[in-house]
């Protein structure tokens, strides 16, 4: 059964599985806290990784412009599927690119209909802490992005280019 769960020590090999695959996939730059991950670190202490995502949650040790976050896997028979950074509320940063919602499907399991799932499971959760509004944003060549957010009701606001890239920003009335 696909679902989104709370990170956990039950999904660690299969996590640094996922991880391994956005770091060698094409464009690792896109689902940015994961491709950046020091994997070796993570794979010798995951409890402290874990401890690490809790306290985003929390607001706990945020780095300068960060804002508290939940974090979700998507899980299917036991392996990570994808994962998905839902943040609480907005910056100014965020509400110009990156918005509410941030996911990413492995490599392997892309154009499989997950990434629809995890954006569809993660406005529920966003829904539970009251944002009733989401922003998600995505760059304006990632047609597959594009597709996820329209299915799942997202309303394109504008187009604004960031650092020579052409983003979109959508916001999805969460009813």
């Amino acid at each position: 059964m696909l679902k989104l769960v709370q990170p956990s020590i039950k999904y660690r090999d299969s996590f640094i599985e996922a991880v391994r695959e956005f770091q060698a996939g094409s464009d690792p730059t896109r689902f940015r806290h994961i491709s950046g991950l020091n994997i070796s670190k993570v794979e010798n202490n995951f409890e402290e990784y874990l401890e690490k995502i809790a306290n985003k949650e929390k607001g706990i040790g945020l780095e300068e412009g960060w804002v508290p976050a939940s974090a979700f896997w998507l899980v299917e028979k036991g392996e990570v599927i994808g994962m998905v950074s839902l943040r609480h509320t907005l910056n100014e940063n965020l509400l110009k690119i990156g918005g509410h919602i941030g996911y990413g499907i492995r490599p392997s399991n892309r154009n499989k209909g997950y990434g629809t799932k995890i954006l569809e499971l993660a406005l529920k959760e966003a829904k539970k802490l009251g944002i009733e509004k989401v922003l998600v944003s995505c760059d304006d060549d990632n047609i597959g992005s594009i597709k996820i957010i329209e299915k799942n009701g997202g309303v394109l606001e504008n187009k604004i280019e960031i650092e020579g890239t052409s983003k979109r920003r959508y916001w999805i009335e969460n009813k």
